[in-house]
Order: structure tokens, then sequence, then C-alpha cells
């Protein structure tokens, strides 16, 4: 892993063209995923670990991509926790938490026993996968995760999660405090069977003000990858810890103090200034538009090329700023890894 193209990306050392993996890789847009999943439903193919890890490869042999991402969904550890989510597609939580009586009745699971099929798909994919790909291990940020507890699903207006942070901080800790050790849990036992990076995706974060990300967001998000970081010290392990910052905007410097090495942006920023207000010590990964992979080839490169010359040669994981779109062609994703492969070594060169 140490050797790879991502890892040392990550690291921010000189590579000879930028690595490129992609955000929901494995998904709905490639028809192999769409004929599997006629035969199997999302939480069977989550919850056995050989349909994850057929799931994961896909991509990674289609695509050719610099790394894999496990098939998973960052919210698996639920029924653990004494919540019920189905999905439809998306999550709908049949009771929502949102008292001190429903935070307080929440369990926090060991992953080991909650989710045993995740660290069994972990295995299995890393048997399968070239040494040259590593495999990216995953979770909810405690913030994300709380906003789907709180809101019971998706939301347009997310009053309920704003709700409680404002008018009972004390039970919206509680409710951070369980999610983050959960998700701590979950995220440092995938590196454990092997994940050789370990990602939080912050995707509601952006809902919050500076003042209130650094209140109910960043502590538990620094929790979590104190315990990943601890775990890999443990097994003598280099691992990226990987932060998707979603909306980042109006607290992106707060993202030093994650215990992130790479910071994940959203296309709503360039590159540039984001490294400026990062520092020198992270890399980035992104954040190109998912919605560029609909347009025309010609633009996809275009727009490939923007982002690389934005990001520099180093301390650069290409990929889009949020997932792929299912409506996206295949080839269209095959022509996004080509352009990074040719534009970034011709730059490197």
């Amino acid at each position: 892993m140490s050797d790879t193209l991502f890892a040392r990306a990550c690291r921010r050392e000189p590579v000879e063209r930028t690595p490129i993996w992609i955000m929901r890789q494995a998904g709905r847009y490639l028809p192999e995923y769409r004929a599997l999943r006629a035969k199997a439903d999302f939480l069977t193919c989550c919850h056995t670990p050989e349909l994850a890890c057929e799931i994961t490869l896909q991509p990674v042999q289609r695509l050719d991509v610099d790394a894999a991402i496990l098939f998973s969904d960052i919210l698996v550890p639920l029924p653990a926790m004494g919540v019920e989510v189905t999905f439809n597609p998306g999550p709908h939580l049949a009771r929502p938490v949102r008292s001190a009586g429903d935070v307080a009745a929440l369990r926090v699971p060991d992953a080991r026993e909650a989710t045993p099929f995740v660290l069994e798909a972990i295995r299995l994919v890393r048997c399968a996968l070239p040494q040259t790909v590593p495999l990216i291990g995953f979770a909810g940020a405690p913030f994300t995760m709380a906003t789907y507890l709180v809101e019971g699903g998706g939301s347009k207006h997310f009053d309920a999660i704003k709700g409680l942070l404002f008018s009972d901080p004390p039970t919206a800790h509680a409710l951070l405090a369980r999610c983050g050790e959960t998700v701590a849990s979950l995220l440092a036992e995938q590196v454990r069977a092997g994940a050789q990076a370990a990602m939080l995706f912050d995707t509601w974060a952006g809902l919050l003000g500076p003042a209130d990300y650094r209140a109910f967001a960043l502590p538990y998000v620094r929790r979590v990858f104190d315990r990943v970081t601890e775990v890999a010290a443990e097994l003598g392990l280099d691992v990226p810890r990987i932060y998707y910052a979603g909306n980042a905007g109006g607290w992106l410097p707060a993202c030093r103090d994650t215990g992130a090495t790479v910071v994940g942006l959203d296309w709503r920023m360039d590159l540039e200034p984001a490294r400026a207000q990062l520092g020198p010590e992270l890399a980035v990964q992104g954040n190109l538009d998912p919605a560029v992979l609909l347009g025309t080839p010609a633009l996809i490169r275009q727009r490939a090329r923007a982002v690389l010359d934005q990001a520099g040669p180093i301390g650069h994981v290409f990929n889009l700023g949020h997932g792929i779109l299912p409506q996206t062609p295949p080839d269209h994703a095959r022509v996004l890894v080509d352009a990074v492969r040719e534009c970034s070594s011709r730059r490197v060169a």
C-alpha cells in the first residue's frame, strides 16, 4: 500500500501521475451492478460479503481506477444501534430519534458483533484486488449520521436536526457522542480487517455555520480519526484519513483540526483557494462536478484538465465532488479516468 500512487498522493509525495477514483463508483450507472441488483435488493447486497465484494470490484475491472472503495452504506450500523432502516431507494427510518429518551435508548455497538459482514467483505476484497489498488473503508461522519437519525431520512429543510441542536444542545451532544463511538468502532475495525484508507463522509455538515461546525461536528470527527490513528499505529500501518467536507466553504479552515490527512471537496470551491485555506500539510481530493460526466467527452477532458491545473501535481487525488449520477454513461466515466491519466502524466513529466 505505501508505494501505490494513491498512498503517495495522500502523503503529498511526488507522483508520476495523479491517481483517480470516483465516489459511488460501484453503483447504479454500471449495467453489471443493475444486473446483480435485479437478483438481490440493496440491503442484501450490503449484508452479503460475497456480493459486496463482487460489486466493489466491478468499477476496478471496468474503469481501471487507482483505488477501490467498499460497497456498503453509511447507515448499516443503525439496526445494531436499535434503529430499523429501509431503502426505497433512499433511506427511511421507521422511528426518528428526537428526544433525550430516544437518545438514551440507543446502543453503541461493537462493529465486530454488529457488522461482521462489512469486515468479511473487506477481507474478501483485499484477497481479490491487485496489489497496486488499495481499498478504502468508510463510514458516515457523526453529524451526518445524527442528521439521518433525527430527520428520519432525507430532508429538504433539515428543521428537525437544527431544531435539536439549538433547542436542546445537551441531547444533541449525547446523540453525537453515541454516533461518534459507533462510527469510530466501525471505521477502526475496517482498518483491522484490511482497509488501507479510512474515509468519513460528512455530507450534511454544510448545514452548519462556522461556529456550529466547531461545536457540533468537528470534535466528533476528531474522535473517530483519533481511534483510527491508534489502531493504525498498533498495526504499524500508514493509513490515510480522508474527510469528505460537503459544502464546506464557510468552515473549510476548521478541517485542519479534524485529524484528516486528506480533505475531499465538492465542486462549489476551486481547489487553488481551498489549498490556501487548508494549508500545506493536507492533501486534497476532488472535485469535478458529477454532472460534467453527462456532457460530451471533449467537455469531460476539458474540465478534468481544469481541475488538475488548479490542484497542482502534489497532494491531489482526483475525484468527483460528489457521487457519480446514476444516469452517467459508463463510457464517460472511462473517458474521465483516461483523461486524468493523460493530462496529469504530461504535466508531471
